[in-house]
């Protein structure tokens, strides 16, 4: 227990130590992770780390689908539901399929064991891409058809590798009853989802108090997943519109203060979750090349070539046509929402990272088929599987932003922030108007006292007055005036804590007028942070 704990803690500390080292070379840090876990994994005397699949579904994948889906507009998501389904469904499918074909015509492989190693590999991370591409400062529509496609596509898969793992093992499969089956999965799990987001809500608005709100926001995207899971679902979609479902509904239920304290606890959760999921990636490396010996190392480098350049090339096969092909054949579709450039369509096709849940996927195939006899090809379906996403998350992820500046995706990605700023500004002088037009209703109904009139109008004013009318010049103000502020906020902190040191207030006190300083700390970090630093 002791050695599980202080190789738990090495981990972490490698992953702040790569944070830091990404930081300055301007790299994703889920690169470095990757690289820096395959470095870790040969260390002599380093304990073996094998990852459990039942871990990586049960436990990781929960989390990062359902925070990412309550990070995610509802509006926007439903708005590119048309693409976002043909990536997550249609092109899992056709990948699928292009990968089963390749593996039984090139590694020999029957039908049902190509299928499978396909469903394996045939999804792209929610992770790794995102976490590169937000960086990048994209624009907001390619984000979110990545990251939806992200998101359902792990059920489509799963659900494909249930239906191949049986035909593998019992030789036999129905279409038809697979169809069906699939249908009634789909359906049923956005039901449910929806409904563990429906009483989730209900009960946090119920306790108004953060710390079991926040209790029972961790507890549901296990109760969405696990139970569709256990039934045989994939649990992914179930999870999916639950997070949807909380996104939409969620902020006229959630108080101020769950939400101030659950952002920073789902960030930093998400955050080490992200970081150990692509480290211990990398550390496995260890247990398959131990695994690796039974094979001739040219085959075990083909195999993984050729399945590497069959997903990329599917992508490409599959998005140009389901871009372009349905706005040739609806010219009501193309008027409604006209064709993206070929720089968009490209990028798309090119974001085909792949991730640690196909890696769990293809760790959790049975050792053994019905028949007692070892299950076909397991251990190459395994160095394959992890050859394929350390090709993409190293080899496309590493490229990725010069691809996104090559195309002026960056770019489209500024002008795109700077017209929603202005658009921001103007709903934000609207917003305050209104409630300074209810301030003077209440006045004129109401017998308030001076003093406390005079500081609700100096507020408002004051806030329509920081409100920049022009761009640049506004958000250089407000840049300066932010280092002005924290330089201020400084001040005052340590004044306070002089104040302590002498006896001269108490530590509660303290903490009150700390906890202020930080609030408006913490304002001003995430204007800085904000694109245009200052939202």
């Amino acid at each position: 227990m002791a050695a599980t704990f202080q190789t738990f803690l090495f981990m972490l500390a490698v992953l702040a130590g790569v944070a830091v080292l990404a930081k300055r070379l301007r790299m994703a840090p889920s690169i470095l992770l990757v690289i820096a876990g395959t470095a870790i994994a040969f260390i002599p005397g380093l304990p073996r780390i094998e990852l459990a699949p039942e871990v990586v579904l049960l436990l990781i994948l929960p989390p990062l689908i359902y925070s990412a889906g309550v990070s995610m507009s509802w509006r926007d998501f439903r708005f590119n539901l048309r693409p976002i389904f043909l990536l997550a469904f249609g092109c899992v499918i056709f990948t699928t399929c292009a990968v089963a074909a390749a593996a039984h015509y090139i590694l020999g492989f029957e039908w049902a064991v190509g299928f499978l190693l396909g469903a394996i590999i045939s999804p792209t991370d929610v992770v790794a891409p995102l976490a590169i591409a937000r960086k990048m400062g994209l624009p907001r529509r390619l984000v979110v058809v990545l990251e939806g496609e992200g998101l359902a596509n792990d059920a489509t898969a799963l659900v494909l590798y249930r239906f191949a793992v049986v035909a593998v093992s019992t030789s036999t499969f129905s279409l038809s009853h697979a169809a069906g089956t699939f249908v009634l999965i789909v359906v049923g799990e956005l039901i449910y989802g929806v409904a563990v987001g429906w009483l989730s809500l209900r009960l946090r608005h119920w306790a108004q108090e953060p710390r079991v709100e926040i209790t029972l926001s961790l507890m549901t995207p296990f109760l969405a997943f696990w139970v569709p899971y256990e039934l045989g679902g994939s649990g992914v979609l179930a999870t999916v519109s639950c997070g949807l479902y909380v996104s939409w509904i969620g902020p006229r239920l959630i108080p101020s203060a769950t939400r101030l304290q659950g952002i920073f606890f789902w960030d930093l959760l998400v955050y080490l979750i992200e970081g150990v999921v692509f480290l211990v990636t990398g550390l496995e490396t260890r247990v398959l090349v131990e695994q690796s010996h039974n094979f001739v190392v040219a085959e075990l480098v083909g195999a993984t070539i050729w399945m590497t350049a069959i997903v990329i090339a599917a992508r490409y096969v599959w998005v140009f046509p389901a871009t372009y092909l349905p706005r040739w054949l609806s010219p009501a579709l193309a008027k409604r929402d006209p064709s993206p450039t070929w720089r968009t369509t490209f990028f798309i096709a090119f974001t085909g990272l792949r991730g640690v849940d196909s890696l769990a996927v293809a760790l959790a195939i049975p050792y053994t088929i019905a028949s007692g006899a070892p299950f076909p090809h397991r251990d190459l379906i395994l160095f394959v599987t992890f050859g394929v996403i350390v090709v993409t998350i190293i080899g496309q992820g590493l490229v990725l932003p010069t691809v996104a500046r090559s195309l002026g995706l960056s770019k489209a990605g500024l002008n795109e922030r700077r017209h929603e700023q202005k658009v921001e500004i103007k709903v934000r002088r609207q917003a305050l108007g209104i409630a300074l037009k209810r301030l003077e209703k209440i006045i004129g109904r109401k017998k308030l006292p001076k003093d406390v009139v005079e500081h609700l109008r100096i507020r408002h004013v004051s806030r329509i007055g920081q409100l920049p009318d022009d761009m640049e010049d506004g958000l250089a103000h407000r840049r300066q005036t932010a280092e002005l502020k924290q330089d201020l906020i400084n001040v005052e902190r340590d004044f306070i804590y002089e104040l302590l040191r002498d006896g001269k207030i108490t530590d509660e006190a303290r903490r009150r007028i700390e906890y202020e300083l930080d609030l408006e700390e913490a304002s001003l970090a995430n204007r800085r942070e904000s694109d245009g630093g200052w939202l």
